[in-house]
């Protein structure tokens, strides 16, 4: 089995955790920040809020029921979904979305293979 990094995400006073390869968290990270960095400059009038990184960590035991721990690739997958759905067809969107999406497919291949390695 697989090392498992936590990227802990902070939206106003609300806490997200979310399950990550150990390999590909420090991604996650940077995506967050490029995406912060982005959105001002995007015209659309749909414009998500996003959560900020706040940290990581290679252990989590949520010990609260009123948190939850996302999957990793269930979380990219909603994050891809909520950019797809902007109406806007100019950089930086195309650019932000490559992004995402090169992530979520690198996530896919990565649970592929350790189911692989599992069975």
């Amino acid at each position: 089995m697989s090392t498992m990094r936590y990227t802990i995400l902070q939206y106003n006073d609300h806490i997200e955790f979310v399950e990550m390869p150990a390999t590909h968290a420090y991604q996650l990270t940077a995506l967050h920040l490029r995406l912060h960095k982005e959105l001002e400059k995007l015209t659309a009038s749909n414009i998500p809020s996003l959560p900020k990184v706040i940290a990581e960590c290679d252990a989590l035991d949520l010990v609260s029921t009123g948190y939850t721990l996302h999957h990793g690739l269930a979380y990219i997958n909603q994050l891809e979904q909520t950019f797809a759905a902007i109406n806007e067809q100019a950089y930086p969107l195309v650019s932000l979305l490559t992004e995402i999406r090169a992530l979520q497919a690198q996530l896919e291949q990565w649970y592929e293979d350790e189911e692989e390695l599992t069975n």
